[in-house]
């Protein structure tokens, strides 16, 4: 079998997510999803901005929900899928356990970070987001500029 990995596909992130929350913990999980959602993926038509994971111990699943994936225009009318539907997630019992138990003791919200695609199939990679306070972005943002601003000066020595 050969593999099918492409570096062309798409990669869909949710930038917004590592700019509002401190990520602790990360899992990647499979997507279940239609036909018509793959091909819209592979177009890289979907937004995670908005979108959050819920995750439940009894019995052990993971829901994702508020991720708009874009119809897929060429399928026409009658085959299309609900762009905003809640999507069921694939992991393994265990991960699904660990991940909701520290996620409710911390207080915490699963977030989506990134869809991208591994042997032709796409993943999901989830977070534990710990909600950051606005000095804390904004602290952030300064680090940034301030790295930004180092790198300028370095290049304009070379």
């Amino acid at each position: 079998m050969r593999d099918r990995t492409n570096d062309r596909e798409p990669v869909i992130e949710n930038r917004k997510a590592r700019h509002d929350y401190a990520v602790a913990e990360t899992l990647e999980v499979g997507l279940k999803l239609v036909g018509t959602e793959v091909k819209s993926l592979r177009l890289g038509q979907a937004s995670l901005a908005e979108g959050w994971v819920r995750a439940q111990v009894d019995p052990p699943e993971l829901e994702l929900f508020n991720v708009t994936i874009a119809e897929y225009p060429p399928a026409g009318a009658n085959r299309q899928h609900v762009p905003n539907r809640a999507r069921r997630l694939l992991a393994n019992r265990k991960e699904i356990v660990k991940f909701a138990t520290e996620a409710k003791a911390k207080g915490a919200t699963l977030v989506p970070l990134k869809i991208y695609w591994v042997k032709g199939r796409a993943k999901l990679l989830i977070g534990i987001g710990l909600g950051k306070k606005q000095h804390d972005k904004r602290a952030d943002i300064a680090k940034k500029q301030d790295k930004r601003d180092m790198d300028r000066a370095m290049s304009r020595r070379r």
